[in-house]
Order: structure tokens, then C-alpha cells, then sequence
């Protein structure tokens, strides 16, 4: 049991650090830092995006519109730590 708790807290912290690549990355293709006309580039943001994408969605519909700011990667990140702490208590 603790070996899959242990699993599960590695595979959350994959997936925010999946979550913060993301968002640096849409930053930078906002700011003209790298193209999406790069082919690698390009498969890097479809990647990220097939992966966040269908999580984010919902919590998207929830939060209210901020204009150019999303904060739904936030919201999930938060979201994640909390389940990742209850995963450390579980373990204790």
C-alpha cells in the first residue's frame, strides 16, 4: 500500500512539473520567444496541450473569465499539493 501511495505522489509531481511546462511555454509563444512554426517546438505544445488540456477544461467552465490572465493551472496545481499532502498523511 505505501509503495502505491509513494506512486501516486511521484506521478502528481510529474504532472505539475508537466503543468508549469506548459505554462512557460504558452508564455513564450505569446511573447514571440520561440515559434510554433518549429517542428520540434511545435510537437513539444501539442504534447503538453493533449495532456493538460482535458484536465484544465473543466476548471476552466468554473472560473471566471480574467480576460488574457488563465488561472485555471493554478487552481489545479493547488488542487494537486492538497491531494499530494493528503497522500503523505495517509503514509504517516
Amino acid at each position: 500500500m505505501q509503495s502505491i501511495l509513494i506512486l501516486l505522489s511521484q506521478i502528481i509531481s510529474l504532472y505539475v512539473w508537466i503543468l508549469i511546462a506548459s505554462a512557460v511555454l504558452s508564455w513564450l509563444v505569446a511573447f514571440n520567444v520561440v515559434n510554433t512554426q518549429n517542428r520540434f517546438v511545435y510537437a513539444i505544445g501539442d504534447f503538453l496541450y493533449k495532456i493538460t488540456e482535458p484536465v484544465l477544461r473543466p476548471i476552466r467552465k468554473v472560473l471566471p473569465d480574467l480576460g488574457g490572465i488563465d488561472l485555471s493551472p493554478i487552481v489545479l496545481i493547488l488542487g494537486l499539493f492538497f491531494i499530494r499532502n493528503l497522500l503523505f498523511e495517509m503514509l504517516m
